[in-house]
């Protein structure tokens, strides 16, 4: 192909520090939860959208691989290798920040006085020599100090809101890897999207005005020490109204705690109902089953506004009684005050000034607890994403390694299913050299989608090594080892957006001769250029518009898109049809002629035309491996679990 250009957009990874992000990743602060809803049970990425522009261009492509380009933004270099928690990492990265707006704060709160004062000076001053001037010059003054406490309360707003973009774009893309790591690694409870709201909830808090309240509160007892000087009595009755204010945010946190922490759990499962009935709506409408699902709808749902009802009731009911009784204390300093001057304690201006300053002294404890729910909801999100974050460590950047040529070698394999410890399958052992097939046969539950998941890395080994080249899979990058591997599921998923995108694995280099090559070798071009906008046909969210039959053949293209040396097909042929299945078996040879190795997981005996030797699996065990003809024939004759029964294909394996 000629010069051409590109322009792609890609979601960006939680990639390793070691290496800094390459120039073509950018970020989306969109709405996060509706572009990463469906996609974070599938654990894969998101959108990628290209553009190619050649001398001589393949039309047909081209319209699949076009979008829109965005700045990529960079991310700030932090090391979060060292502390035991990335969230507090943060925090202290920021320590500047906060001294900063701890200084702005400080400002501001000094300024605060300037009504208390003001007013003191009108009563006293003022009032008594009736001066016009010295009233306007104060007046001035007055406004002065108000525009530039205004000036820095807006300064500090803007900080807090950079403060929480900048959480974002720190842990953003580790929380995201996460989420898509976690199916991998571990057994999660609701939709698997909950990290990704307790990083919203926490970015919201420090965008907030949580983190200024905080700021605030140490000034409390400087407005309280200034009451004390206005008058003894005054400052005593300022000191009660603060501790009582503060009983109530003590009791605002014991109480909070619990109904918080529910109200979350609840969401969770209630978004997982959601999604899960969303995806299964063909099957609620077909067998009739959505009133019970509304009914499982209504159950959840009821729960959840039961314990956001409990959570806002304590919340604004303490908020409340602490608004209340901070009125009741306003005119309390009011009628001490009045008391004093009765008595000729003190002088008129004392009054107005001790009941602004005690206000202000209280107004701090007030926001404060209003903000009670979302402190201890940011609490709790940063705790979650600690305990997530430390579970999925970031990956260590392996040494680059030459592209496997060898052999896939398997030693001693036992594996689990992610977040079990007993194996599913144990004690396998075999070697397929460059240009070979192996051909995986055995009853249902036998563990052989177990074995393919295994070898390509996304099931995790609880013994044993599979190598490439003699190189374990952990000594390759998650990133390097995936070019040269591919991988078809036996439950086929694309990625909204077009063929040409998910066919080139949103790969940012990707040009259109590569696609046409992968399309080619599966036997699936002519099926996509007779789609209604060829390549560019959008496939929509999981592939809907297409037939389960289209989507394995495009599976099986992204599968062999950059000829990758290993090739892992599970049920390959489950849903296809004769010219389907002739298709195949071309692809396996073709994989084979060019030094690759392909393991074929099937049921129907027309999948292995392509392969020269076969294993059979049974009860998680390896149980025969040799060359083709002489394993089948075994399985034929001799008295074993397995057998062939007739059917579309060729006939397909079973347990008797």
């Amino acid at each position: 192909m000629a010069d051409f250009e590109r322009r792609r957009e890609i979601p960006e990874f939680g990639r390793r520090r070691a290496v800094p992000p390459p120039d073509h990743l950018g970020k989306n602060g969109t709405s996060r939860l509706a572009a990463f809803g469906a996609f974070a049970q599938r654990g894969r990425s998101g959108v990628t959208k290209l553009i190619f522009s050649a001398a001589q261009p393949v039309e047909a492509v081209r319209r699949g691989l076009v979008s829109e380009r965005i700045q990529p933004v960079k991310q700030p270099a932090n090391d979060y290798d060292e502390p035991r928690s990335e969230v507090a990492a943060f925090l202290k990265s920021c320590r500047r920040i906060f001294w900063g707006l701890a200084a702005f704060s400080g400002l501001s709160n000094l300024l605060m006085l300037t009504g208390s004062f003001f007013m003191l000076q009108v009563y006293d001053r003022v009032l008594p020599s009736r001066s016009v001037p010295t009233l306007l010059a104060l007046l001035a003054l007055a406004i002065l100090l108000y525009l530039f406490q205004g000036g820095l309360d807006l300064v500090r707003s803007r900080i807090s809101v950079r403060v929480g973009r900048y959480f974002d774009e720190q842990l953003g893309a580790r929380v995201f890897d996460a989420v898509v790591r976690m199916p991998l690694k571990t057994r999660g409870d609701g939709d698997g999207m909950q990290p990704l709201r307790d990083l919203d909830q926490v970015r919201s808090f420090l965008a907030g005005g949580g983190p200024t309240a905080l700021f605030d509160l140490p000034w409390m007892p400087i407005y309280l020490g200034v009451c004390f000087l206005f008058h003894f009595w005054i400052g005593v009755t300022a000191l009660v109204g603060a501790a009582v204010l503060v009983a109530v945010t003590l009791l605002t946190e014991l109480r909070t705690k619990g109904p918080a922490k529910a109200f979350s759990q609840l969401s969770a499962q209630r978004a997982a109902l959601a999604g899960e009935s969303r995806r299964n709506a063909e099957v609620l409408q077909a067998m009739g089953m959505r009133r019970q699902a509304i009914e499982r709808w209504q159950e959840i749902n009821g729960k959840y506004l039961a314990a956001h009802e409990r959570a806002s009731d304590v919340a604004s009911g303490l908020g409340g009684i602490s608004k209340v009784f901070r009125m009741i204390l306003q005119s309390g300093v009011l009628a001490v005050g009045a008391y004093l001057v009765i008595n000729q304690e003190t002088t008129a201006g004392i009054i107005i000034a001790g009941s602004i300053l005690t206000a202000r002294a209280l107004a701090p404890v007030e926001v404060a607890i209003a903000n009670w729910k979302g402190f201890v909801a940011a609490r709790q999100s940063g705790q979650r994403l600690d305990q997530l974050l430390s579970l999925l460590p970031k990956e260590a950047e392996p040494l680059a390694l030459r592209p496997p040529t060898g052999a896939l070698v398997v030693e001693d394999l036992y594996v689990a299913a992610p977040g079990s410890e007993r194996s599913i399958l144990a004690d396998v052992s075999f070697k397929a050299s460059s240009g070979q097939g192996i051909g995986i046969i055995g009853p249902s539950g036998a563990g052989k989608s177990t074995l393919a998941r295994a070898l390509v890395g996304v099931w995790p080994r609880v013994r044993g090594r599979i190598k490439l080249d003699n190189a374990a899979l952990d000594q390759w990058s998650a990133e390097a080892l995936g070019k040269y591997i591919g991988y078809l599921p036996q439950d086929v998923e694309l990625f909204d957006g077009s063929i040409a995108v998910n066919i080139a694995r949103f790969d940012p280099e990707a040009t259109p001769a590569s696609v046409l090559e992968a399309t080619r070798i599966a036997g699936v071009h002519e099926m996509i250029l007779s789609l209604p906008e060829g390549y560019g046909t959008k496939i929509g969210e999981g592939g809907v518009t297409l037939s389960v039959g289209q989507r394995q053949r495009i599976g099986l293209a992204r599968a062999l898109y950059g000829n990758p040396f290993l090739v892992v097909l599970d049920e390959p042929s489950s849903n296809l049809d004769s010219e389907g299945e002739e298709a195949l078996t071309q692809a396996i040879l073709s994989v084979r002629q060019r030094g690759g190795v392909v393991i074929v997981v099937a049921h129907r005996p027309k999948a292995l035309e392509g392969v020269d030797h076969v294993m059979v699996i049974g009860e998680g065990r390896l149980q025969s491996y040799g060359p083709k003809q002489e394993i089948l024939r075994k399985v034929l004759h001799m008295p074993t679990p397995l057998n062939v029964v007739a059917g579309q294909g060729g006939g397909r394996w079973t347990a008797r």
